[in-house]
């Protein structure tokens, strides 16, 4: 069975966060309108994680590719998993960050709060 670019991409990722002390809670939370790669939890903070991945930035910064439909898709998503999991709405207060990985020159950026649920309505 092969592994995918974007597999290999949320692998990183979830490791990076794990060393930065998160606890991964899900990944790849799947609906019908969006997807969250990780959901994962930052001392008491709930994290819908989007990870993009690029070989480099020649065509764009990994950022730069999470635009407003993108937002929606992954606000949407959330919403969803917190209508299943009240319990889990009640406890925590919520962000979305994303995590762009470059694998040249390797870096990787986490934008903490990268926008905001109120912001797509």
């Amino acid at each position: 069975m092969s592994v995918s670019v974007g597999q290999t991409g949320e692998e990183q990722a979830a490791l990076y966060l794990q060393e930065q002390g998160l606890r991964i809670v899900t990944r790849n939370y799947r609906t019908k309108r969006g997807e969250i790669d990780i959901i994962a939890d930052d001392a008491g903070t709930l994290c819908f994680v989007e990870v993009r991945l690029r070989a480099d930035s020649s065509f764009g910064a990994p950022l730069d590719t999470v635009g407003i439909r993108k937002q929606k898709r992954l606000t949407y998503a959330a919403m969803q998993y917190l209508a299943k999991h009240a319990a889990v709405m009640n406890r925590y207060p919520c962000r979305f960050d994303v995590l762009s990985i470059e694998t040249y020159p390797a870096r990787v950026i986490w934008v903490k709060n990268a926008f905001c649920l109120n912001s797509q309505f």
